[in-house]
C-alpha cells in the first residue's frame, strides 16, 4: 500500500467506529456519500485492501507487446536511424504496417535508452508575424547547401519556395550550388502549376541582386535600371515585387522548412539509396506530395490570390538568360566561344550594326532575336548555372553547321614568314645588332 492507500484506510477506519460522519468522511476522501457506503461495505468484507485499486498490478490490455517493442526499438538503431520521435511513427505506419501513437512510440524509445535525434532548445523570445490572409500573395524564397546524400554522392543545394499563409512547399528542385538558373527553374514550376504570386521574400543573394558598387553600365541597362541580374529581370517582367530580408529570422518559415527537411529529407534519401542529383530529384518529387498533406495548413482566407500569366507572355522566354550583341560585318555574332552565322534577309540585306538579343533557354537553346524577329535557333550544351552577367563559360558544342562554329584559334606566324624577315632599319633588324653587340 502507498501512504495515500494508508491514508484512506485510517479515515475509512474511523468512520467505522464511528469518529467521523458520513459527510465529514466524503468531503476528506473527495467522494460522494453513496460511494463512501460502498468503500465501507468493501472494508469490512475484504479489510484494508479494499482501499487499493483492483488493477493495480495487472497489465493493461492495450499494451505493446514486447516482441513488437523490440522490433520498433531495432528499426530506429537500423533501417531508421536518425529519423525523429513524429517522423518514425509515420515510417512504421507506411513502410511496416505499424500503427503506433507518436507518444507510445516516444516512449518505447525513451525506456530502451534512445534519445531524440533533435534536442529542443529553450526557444527566444521573438515577435510573430501574421501569415499572409491568401494564398499567393507572398512566396519565400531561399537555398539550402547540405550533405543531402550523407557522403553517398557531392553536397547539393536544394532550393525551394513555400507559400506563407498556406506552408505549402510549391516547388523545389535540386542543384549543384544556389545559381540562378535553379529560381528560373523555380518560378517556372511555380507559375505554370499555380500561377503568378503577388510577391516573393527573398535573402540578398547574388543572383536577386549585385552587391553595392558591383553593378556594370550593362548589367543596369538589361535590366531597365531597376535589377541587376537577370533574375530580377524576369521579376520586374512577370510583375513580381521582389523583398529583400535584412536576417534569415525574417523569412523564418523557409528557414525552418530546412530543418525538416534536414531531418526528414534525409532520412527519404538514405532508404531510396540516392547516390546522385538525377536520383535525389525523384526522390523529391515522391517526398513533397506527402510533405504538404502532412504540414500545409488553411488559410485565413480561402481565395487564393494567383494571378493567371497573360496569354501573350512566353514563360519560357521570361524565364531564360538575355545578352545583347552588336552584329560584326561577317554577318556574325560572338557568344561564349562560339561564332553564330546570321541567316540572309530578303533582298541581300544584312544585320551589320544592329543589336541583337540573344537568349538561352534552360533547355540548352540559343535564340537570336532582332525586334521580336526570330533569326536563329540553335541547340548547345552551354551550363546556364556557370554563367555570371555578361558572362558565359566556354561551351560544348552538340550541332555542327553553317550556322555554328567555334572561333577559330590563333597562331603564330612561321619564321620564314614576311612579319619576321629583317628588313635593313626595321626595328627587328635593330633588335638583333643590338642582341650581337651585347654577345
Amino acid at each position: 500500500m502507498t501512504g495515500r492507500d494508508q491514508q484512506r484506510a485510517l479515515i475509512v477506519t474511523e468512520f467505522v467506529a464511528g469518529a467521523l460522519t458520513i459527510s465529514e468522511a466524503a468531503t476528506v476522501l473527495g467522494l460522494s456519500e453513496r460511494q463512501v457506503w460502498r468503500l465501507r461495505t468493501r472494508f469490512l468484507a475484504e479489510g484494508p485492501a479494499a482501499v487499493v485499486h483492483g488493477n493495480r498490478g495487472r497489465a493493461s490490455p492495450r499494451r505493446v507487446e514486447e516482441v513488437l517493442r523490440g522490433r520498433v526499438v531495432a528499426l530506429a538503431r537500423g533501417r531508421y536511424d536518425g529519423a525523429n520521435d513524429c517522423h518514425l511513427t509515420e515510417l512504421l505506419e507506411e513502410r511496416e504496417s505499424i500503427v503506433l501513437g507518436r507518444t507510445t512510440v516516444r516512449r518505447i524509445l525513451r525506456t530502451a535508452g534512445l534519445a531524440s535525434p533533435r534536442p529542443r532548445r529553450a526557444a527566444r523570445h521573438r515577435r510573430r508575424r501574421e501569415r499572409m490572409p491568401q494564398a499567393g500573395l507572398l512566396l519565400q524564397l531561399d537555398g539550402s547547401r547540405h550533405d543531402w546524400l550523407e557522403g553517398r554522392g557531392p553536397w547539393l543545394t536544394l532550393l525551394a519556395a513555400i507559400d506563407d499563409a498556406t506552408n505549402v512547399v510549391v516547388a523545389a528542385t535540386f542543384r549543384a550550388e544556389e545559381d540562378s538558373a535553379g529560381y528560373f527553374e523555380i518560378l517556372r514550376t511555380t507559375i505554370r502549376r499555380y500561377g503568378l504570386p503577388g510577391a516573393i521574400y527573398r535573402d540578398r543573394h547574388g543572383s536577386f541582386e549585385q552587391p553595392a558598387g558591383k553593378q556594370r553600365e550593362a548589367e543596369l541597362r538589361l535590366a531597365d535600371g531597376r535589377r541587376a541580374t537577370q533574375v530580377g529581370r524576369a521579376l520586374d517582367e512577370l510583375g513580381i515585387r521582389s523583398i529583400a530580408a535584412r536576417s534569415p529570422q525574417a523569412k523564418g518559415r523557409i528557414e525552418r522548412l530546412w530543418g525538416t527537411f534536414q531531418d526528414r529529407l534525409v532520412t527519404e534519401l538514405r532508404l531510396a539509396g540516392a547516390q546522385d542529383r538525377a536520383s535525389a530529384e525523384r526522390v523529391l518529387r515522391r517526398f513533397l506530395p506527402r510533405h504538404n498533406r502532412r504540414f500545409a495548413g488553411a488559410p485565413a482566407d480561402p481565395t487564393p490570390a494567383w494571378r493567371a500569366l497573360p496569354h501573350e507572355i512566353d514563360i519560357d522566354a521570361v524565364c531564360c538568360f538575355r545578352y545583347h550583341r552588336v552584329v560584326a560585318n561577317d554577318h556574325t555574332i560572338r557568344i561564349g566561344g562560339l561564332v553564330l552565322d546570321l541567316p540572309r534577309l530578303t533582298g541581300g540585306r544584312g544585320y551589320a550594326g544592329r543589336r541583337v538579343e540573344v537568349q538561352l533557354r534552360l533547355d540548352g537553346r540559343l535564340i537570336v532575336s532582332d525586334r521580336g524577329k526570330r533569326l536563329l535557333s540553335v541547340r548547345t550544351e552551354l551550363d546556364p548555372a556557370r554563367l555570371r552577367s555578361l558572362e558565359i563559360a566556354r561551351p560544348v558544342l552538340v550541332e555542327s553547321g553553317p550556322t555554328l562554329r567555334r572561333e577559330a584559334p590563333g597562331y603564330a606566324p612561321a619564321t620564314t614568314h614576311p612579319w619576321n624577315r629583317a628588313t635593313p632599319g626595321s626595328q627587328l633588324e635593330r633588335t638583333r645588332r643590338q642582341e650581337r653587340r651585347l654577345t
